[in-house]
């Protein structure tokens, strides 16, 4: 009569783990991923575009924005190619974002992200 009920506990505690690990993982993967697909499609462009463009450039591409994914979140991300283009702008305003701590600091971010994933992907 005992076994029963302890197969029963069984089962209902691996679907409640099962659950359990499933929200867990998606939570992660939500974290991990907070770059937009119009983001990363953006940057495999440009990449391929610098690189070549060839299925291998394809997947190098894709995979050196996984890794600046993972190392940077996405707001610094965006931090850092605002200042990329922005010091291209002449005069005052371009000045600004060329000698700001702040830009330089979230500049260096992102290379170093790339600098990584050049490493491990190409």
């Amino acid at each position: 009569m005992l076994r029963p009920i302890v197969a029963v506990l069984a089962v209902f505690l691996a679907v409640l783990l099962a659950v359990l690990a499933g929200t867990t993982v998606s939570v992660r993967a939500q974290e991990i991923n907070d770059y937009p697909t119009s983001a990363r499609a953006e940057y495999v462009f440009g990449c391929m575009k610098a690189n070549g463009e060839s299925r291998q450039s394809i997947e190098q591409c894709s995979c050196s924005i996984d890794v600046v994914a993972s190392i940077i979140p996405y707001d610094r991300y965006v931090t850092a190619e605002t200042v990329l283009s922005m010091a291209q702008v002449r005069g005052n305003l371009g000045g600004q974002f060329r000698s700001s701590e702040q830009a330089a600091n979230a500049l260096n971010d992102l290379r170093r992200a790339q600098a990584e994933a050049e490493v491990r992907c190409f």
